[in-house]
């Protein structure tokens, strides 16, 4: 949503070409707004991980591209906080003569505010943050103030326009349920709890609800909209109508208007004296303001979407199923000529990405990547969140690690896999060898793993990292994230992560499992599958037992595989997967391929 920039008039827009001159613009703008700083959250106002070319402020002015992170910009100092997946790359692409470099865990913003900015005033933009965020930073001693304009937008001269793709229905056939039956579903909880409307803030939950999918983001099929549920089961969508072509509007049928973006405050007005829901953590703060203004009466709880959404339905678990069979195929494709054409020489990391995505493009249901892919050769592999650009493109090499971390975008399922290569032709370092295993040897725990009804994400990441703990090595990022259908790649609310949310697992839920250890400079290694939970079948006694199905089905790299560090339990799990691999996808491939996959997935 492009908003009216008020008061922050540009006056020179010509020296904005250089990261120190944009920074110094933003001071100015600052000191014009009678603010001392300023946070810019990597997000857009629907506060998803990725955000069209319009939402990429903190890329802009800092020159940090992750897909998580925030700066702050005070008179006299800025930082940039970013993750364990992202520690490499801020280094490599911010000036440190500009921005300090900050563990976003290990030294919160609430505590580097707190120590350099308490009693200041530090502006905000009310569409890209939740109240849940702003909260966060109460113990900083900082005064928040809310901005009526981005004025970092006041001196983004060429920012793109915001996306305008169009939106179109997907067929139930995938969904498994109507919009319709979606609809009266949440109306229904929002009847029982007394509510009368909630705000749908979050694109993926509009998305689910409606049955709609769009273009507006690359690699996350999603149509960027807000909506308003009401308790009768009616909704209001909010974007530019002129997104909605005639085969959306009569999938939605007549219980759903399309407002323009702008209509939102006219809307929220309306609900004078109604009782509205909405999720701290998941709405802009602009929504309450508004809402409070309106007269509403504000229930502060979770998007009721999030928990169905992630429970995946019987039809969607089957395209699940049929995409990575689908996805598996490609793989496997590339593989057997990666094995062909790595010892030679020759390739690069953007060469070899681009190789597996035309395998993929060739697969039917295919619409797009669902992530840029992570192709890093030898010591960029050690780069968790790794994106091969023309300037860092490095050939890869013989007898060397690579990194392959990708995902697609099937109109019926969302895949998302890694596999660590060794390039060859001689056998790699016995280092590379131990420690690959380990990893494996911890992916194989938690995709093994069964447990009772009400143990969440939490509770399990640390299966997955036993092994490489038992050598004194750990990896800093969450073993593994939610994944959608059809939808983002990286899906809340469940993970396998010792910070995700308490939310326990459920059947339906679909979550990667992606251990991994990193030796910068040097290597990486990481291996994915996705994995579906399950409940076990006729199981005995009073409690609910769960297990994972897994999905992905690509066989692992035998030349890293030290057989003899496995035990019996292991070598059969792996053998047995191999034996699944070759009975699925097999049968889709003949020559060469098939061969090398007959190899590949031979007995250890």
């Amino acid at each position: 949503m492009h908003r009216n920039l008020g008061k922050y008039v540009v006056d020179n827009q010509l020296n904005t070409e250089t990261p120190q001159n944009r920074l110094d613009s933003l001071r100015d703008e600052l000191a014009r707004a009678g603010v001392d700083g300023f946070i810019i959250p990597r997000a857009d106002e629907y506060l998803g991980e990725y955000v069209p070319a319009s939402g990429e402020r903190l890329a802009w002015l800092t020159g940090f591209t992750g897909s998580a992170g925030m700066a702050i910009v005070l008179p006299d100092r800025a930082a940039v906080f970013t993750d364990g997946r992202y520690t490499t790359q801020v280094a490599q692409q911010t000036d440190p003569a500009l921005w300090e470099r900050r563990h976003i865990t290990e030294e919160p913003p609430t505590a580097w505010l707190k120590e350099h900015a308490a009693g200041k005033r530090i502006g905000y933009d009310p569409w890209l943050h939740p109240q849940a965020a702003l909260d966060r930073f109460a113990a900083s001693g900082a005064i928040f103030v809310p901005l009526a304009a981005n004025p970092l937008d006041a001196i983004w001269a060429d920012r793109p326009s915001a996306p305008t793709a169009p939106a179109e229905p997907w067929p139930e056939e995938f969904a498994g349920r109507s919009a319709a039956e979606k609809r009266e579903a949440i109306a229904k909880e929002l009847r029982e709890a007394g509510q009368n409307a909630v705000v749908l803030a979050d694109a993926h939950s509009v998305a689910w609800l409606l049955n709609m999918r769009g273009g507006d983001l690359d690699h996350t099929p999603l149509a960027l909209a807000f909506a308003l549920l009401r308790d009768d089961a009616s909704v209001t969508l909010f974007m530019d109508p002129a997104k909605a072509g005639p085969a959306l509007r009569e999938a939605l049928g007549n219980a759903v208007s399309i407002e323009p973006s702008a209509a939102l405050p006219a809307a929220l007005a309306r609900l004078e004296g109604k009782t509205v829901r909405l999720d701290p953590e998941a709405t802009p703060v602009w929504f309450a303001a508004h809402l409070r203004e309106a007269g509403a009466e504000l229930v502060k709880a979770p998007d009721p979407i999030r928990l169905p959404r992630a429970c995946k339905t019987e039809a969607e678990r089957n395209g699940a199923r049929a995409a990575h069979r689908r996805d598996a195929r490609a793989m496997v494709r590339f593989l057997a000529w990666f094995a062909q054409e790595a010892p030679k020489g020759g390739l690069t990391e953007i060469s070899a990405a681009d190789r597996l995505l035309a395998f993929r493009q060739a697969e039917d249901r295919f619409r797009a990547e669902s992530f840029p892919a992570i192709a890093g050769a030898g010591e960029h592999g050690a780069i968790i969140h790794y994106r091969a650009t023309e300037a860092s493109n490095r050939p890869i090499g013989p007898d060397e690690s690579f990194l392959l971390d990708s995902g697609a975008q099937y109109l019926d399922g969302t895949t998302d896999i890694t596999r660590t290569l060794w390039t060859g032709p001689d056998a790699p370092p016995a280092e590379l060898r131990t420690r690959y295993t380990l990893v494996l040897r911890g992916m194989i725990a938690l995709s093994a793993t069964r447990f009772p009804e009400g143990v969440a994400g939490p509770h399990l990441d640390a299966i997955a990292r036993r092994p490489l703990w038992e050598a004194g090595l750990d990896y800093d990022h969450g073993t593994g994230h939610g994944v959608g259908a059809f939808l983002s790649v990286h899906e809340g609310p469940v993970a396998f992560s010792r910070n995700a949310a308490n939310v326990p697992l459920r059947e339906g839920m679909i979550l990667s499992d992606e251990p991994g250890f990193y030796l910068p400079g040097a290597y990486g290694i990481r291996i994915e599958n996705l994995l579906l939970v399950r409940a076990d079948a006729g199981a005995p006694g009073p409690r609910r037992w769960m297990h994972f199905e897994t999905l992905t089905l690509v066989p692992f790299e035998r030349a890293l595989i030290d057989v003899e560090a496995l035990d019996r339990a292991e070598r059969a799990w792996i053998d047995a997967y191999h034996a699944r691999v070759l009975v699925e996808v097999g049968p889709s491939l003949d020559g060469p391929t098939a061969d090398w996959l007959r190899a590949a997935c031979a007995p250890l």
